[in-house]
């Protein structure tokens, strides 16, 4: 069997089990192929320059065993392979954290939100942070940015160490634990945020895959909204004059305009659509 081959027969095994994708890959083929490659030990860039290889018997039963083994443990991928990537960046990622993938990402590297600064952004909050993954791409975007990062949850902040470690970062990125603001003060000229979102219906609908990611990091409460209102509540006296919070709500904008009526956001466009991330300056409070 070739390994052209042996991706086919693992999508084929991936939709007839009827997995979720969306950490880190999109559909079936594109899972099978890093599920794969990864078991084999290859560069996960590699499928078209060893397609034609043949497996061995015996690598296939392991790449097989693999595959059941995502299926069995509707796991996502990335906590077997622990290893994720946001914006081609690899990041260290387990079950103590959710599967990086904020389309806060996206606008970082398009740029989106530097228009809004005369000179790029010195201080830099990256709240909920995880596994560290946004603050890491901040800091990638603006060499002389400090950045602090902070999360409620310890456990995460041990992962997202290890991403700064990993990128070299330890000089320019402060780790904090604590409850949303409270864990960074003093102001900031930016301040990004993915927090828990998730309303509590969704919550109840997640399949499988979502469900094994850390509950304290989607669940928002009965709108989405509950650690959202917290943080725009005391988000003035962390901003600089000239500052901006970028807030990640997914799916939640009927829920967050009701919520915040007398706000009004700029929308950023990301590839999910214009409604997913938000942009609003400190002149958007009295």
């Amino acid at each position: 069997m070739t390994l052209a081959d042996l991706v086919q027969q693992a999508c084929a095994r991936l939709d007839q089990a009827g997995v979720c994708f969306g950490h880190g890959t999109l559909n079936a083929y594109d899972e099978a192929a890093w599920l794969v490659l990864w078991r084999l030990g290859l560069p996960l860039d590699g499928l078209d320059d060893h397609a034609e290889d043949p497996v061995p018997a015996d690598r296939v039963l392991a790449v097989q065993a693999f595959i059941e083994e995502r299926i069995a443990t509707r796991r996502p991928a990335a906590y077997l392979t622990g290893e994720a990537w946001l914006q081609g960046v690899p990041f260290n990622v387990d079950e103590r954290v959710i599967v990086p993938r904020s389309l806060i990402a996206e606008v970082l590297a398009e740029g989106l939100i530097d228009a809004w600064f005369p000179e790029p952004p010195g201080r830099v909050l990256d709240l909920c942070t995880g596994n560290g993954s946004l603050a890491v791409l901040a800091a990638m975007a603006w060499p002389q940015a400090l950045v602090t990062a902070t999360d409620l949850s310890l456990d995460a902040l041990i992962v997202a160490q290890r991403n700064v470690e990993r990128h070299r970062l330890a000089q320019r990125i402060a780790l904090r634990q604590g409850d949303g603001l409270a864990a960074a003060p003093g102001r900031h000229q930016l301040i990004l945020c993915n927090p828990p979102y998730v309303n509590r219906d969704s919550m109840q609908a997640l399949p499988p895959e979502y469900r094994a990611e850390p509950a304290l990091a989607l669940d928002g409460g009965d709108d989405g909204m509950d650690f959202v209102r917290g943080l725009l509540a005391q988000v003035p006296q962390h901003l600089a004059d000239d500052g901006v919070l970028v807030l990640e709500i997914g799916h939640e904008r009927a829920h967050f305009e009701a919520a915040f009526p007398a706000l009004e956001p700029v929308w950023l466009p990301t590839s999910a659509g214009d409604d997913q991330v938000l942009l609003l300056p400190r002149q958007s409070w009295p």
